[in-house]
């Protein structure tokens, strides 16, 4: 009576049994030879549960082919383990997960140890055929790691060259055609000094620090920004230069020392500098503020019996306001003038002033309490 207890299910035949038709069974057995050897695939889960196929004996079955791909006409719903019988086989399969559902799968044989299979994933795995108690095992878990040798990528022109790897799936992207840096790479979260690198516009977060890790020079953001400073060096015999620029037409720039701080300059003389602002004020009509944190020296023409109310000196205990009033008369002679917003102190108690049409004085105004008391002379009368 023949038998299939070999390794690949086929048919092995008595000595003395099928005359005359053995021709028939070695072919069977050669083919199903090459089906071991081939591809094939198989439904392996009809229904959501877990499921064995079993090699038939002497016939043709997917189960007996090297690359197995097990699918599923079930939609699966969690890990299902497939067992491959019978358990007394043993042998080498290549087997691909390409059930639906995006589960796992475990391959069985015995009682022994499973191996599970990722979505859409292949492994190679042995079954030992050990009977009850068979486990299936991954083949290439023990390989050892390869340590030395060359990896080509696609285009790859040179050994000296990085290649790209996806960082999900570990796939070989392409040549970078970046040869290999003489120093270190550069890491995100690597504390490195870096060397005459050229940075193109980078991004500053929250400041720059010497080599110590001090703060040197705090960075503040500001939404829509679209005026900056301009830093430039010279050449010999120019000075470098600290410039506003940006969108605008006219820009400032604004130096703000912290509370009762000072900005000291440390130089023998400084020019084009401190220059008076001049405000105009134009016509006064009857009332007219001036403001001491807007200019320096202010133009007026005096177009009513006016009140000049004083404001905007310096609240530092340690600083003093000052300014200068260019008052022009209008054609009517005899106008008056008075001062609000703080005592206003004269040389002998008061001052006299130019009372004639078209006339002008200037005033000169000194405050060194914040504007509770000015100090006010016209040391310049009458000029027409």
């Amino acid at each position: 009576m023949a038998t299939y207890v070999n390794n690949l299910r086929l048919k092995e035949i008595t000595t003395g049994d099928e005359d005359g038709t053995w021709g028939t069974s070695t072919n069977t057995n050669l083919e199903l030879i090459g089906e071991a050897l081939g591809y094939n695939t198989q439904d392996g889960f009809a229904t959501d549960a877990d499921a064995t196929t079993t090699v038939a004996d002497g016939a043709a079955d997917p189960a007996r082919a090297l690359y197995f791909k097990v699918t599923s006409s079930a939609t699966l719903t969690a890990t299902r383990t497939l067992t491959i019988g019978p358990n007394t086989v043993s042998r080498v399969m290549w087997i691909e997960n390409a059930t639906t559902g995006s589960q796992s799968i475990n391959i069985s044989q015995g009682s022994g140890a499973n191996v599970t299979i990722a979505t859409g994933k292949t492994k190679v795995v042995y079954l030992d055929g050990a009977g009850a108690t068979a486990a299936v095992v991954d083949a290439l878990a023990l390989i050892e790691s390869v340590t030395d040798g060359d990896v080509i990528g696609p285009g790859s022109s040179t050994s000296n060259n990085f290649t790209a790897f996806d960082g999900t799936t570990g796939k070989l992207i392409k040549d970078s055609g970046k040869a290999t840096p003489t120093g270190d790479v550069v890491g995100t979260s690597d504390t490195q000094t870096l060397t005459n690198k050229t940075l193109t516009s980078p991004k500053v977060g929250t400041s720059v620090n010497d080599t110590n890790g001090a703060e040197l020079l705090k960075v503040t953001a500001t939404g829509s920004a679209v005026n900056e400073v301009t830093l430039a060096n010279a050449a010999t015999g120019n000075n470098p230069a600290l410039s506003a620029t940006g969108d605008d037409t006219n820009v400032g720039i604004d130096i703000t020392p912290k509370g009762t701080g000072e900005m000291d300059v440390t130089a023998s003389f400084m020019t084009g500098i401190f220059s008076d602002k001049v405000s105009a004020l134009g016509n006064t009509g009857t009332s007219q503020t001036i403001d001491a944190s807007t200019g320096q020296v202010f133009t007026a023409t005096l177009t009513g019996n006016c009140t000049f109310t004083l404001s905007g000196s310096n609240s530092n205990s340690n600083r003093a306001s000052s300014f200068t009033l260019i008052l022009t008369n209008d054609a009517t002679p005899s106008r008056t003038v008075a001062f609000a917003g703080g005592t206003v102190e004269f040389p002998g108690g008061s001052v006299s002033r130019t009372t004639d049409a078209n006339a002008t004085d200037i005033w000169f105004f000194f405050s060194p309490d914040g504007g509770t008391t000015w100090y006010a002379t016209i040391p310049m009368k009458n000029l027409s």
